[in-house]
């Protein structure tokens, strides 16, 4: 993922805390404001932190899903607001495969363990 993860259409983060503004855009009036971490598959950090609207009333800590670019702005009402990320799901689980581990270790004499 690249460190602009909110510019892809789909990807996992953790809420880390929430943004207080006082003053919104329109369209934007009472949407809580959530900052997030992008994630990959495994959990490890993805990308920068950055502000995402909140659609589902994640909290500090949850696992979400969010999109970015233009469907992050779709996925407000109204439409069209100005926004990069927005979260649209709260994750109960991930089954993703493991990452291929590096070659087996020599065994002693040059020859390869099982």
């Amino acid at each position: 993922m690249t460190a602009n993860a909110y510019a892809r259409a789909v990807y996992l983060g953790i809420v880390k805390g929430t943004v207080i503004a006082d003053r919104k855009s329109a369209g934007l009036e009472g949407k809580k404001l959530m900052l997030v971490q992008p994630i990959d598959e495994h959990g490890a950090p993805a990308g920068e932190l950055h502000a995402a609207v909140d659609t589902v009333q994640a909290g500090d800590g949850d696992l979400v899903y969010l999109v970015g670019s233009r469907e992050a702005a779709l996925a407000c009402d109204p439409s069209f607001v100005p926004v990069d990320a927005a979260i649209v799901g709260i994750v109960d689980g991930i089954d993703a495969p493991h990452p291929p581990r590096g070659p087996a270790p020599s065994a002693p004499g040059g020859k390869s363990r099982p």
